[in-house]
């Protein structure tokens, strides 16, 4: 099981570090646009989080 939790964690934190990456390195974004990113940044955390909370038990 933790095998599993772990590739998952390894996919949303890659996900993540794509979005961050994205979004520092654009210097034409738009306001929705990075709302949007936020908001996917969000989702993004919530799973990670649960992720790790799983892992420990």
């Amino acid at each position: 099981m933790d095998n599993k939790i772990d590739e998952a964690l390894e996919y949303y934190l890659s996900q993540q570090k794509v979005i961050i990456d994205f979004v520092n390195g654009n210097d034409t974004l738009g306001v929705e646009e990075i709302i949007e990113k936020g908001e996917e940044l969000a989702v993004l955390e919530y799973k990670i989080t649960a992720l790790q909370v799983a892992k420990e038990n």
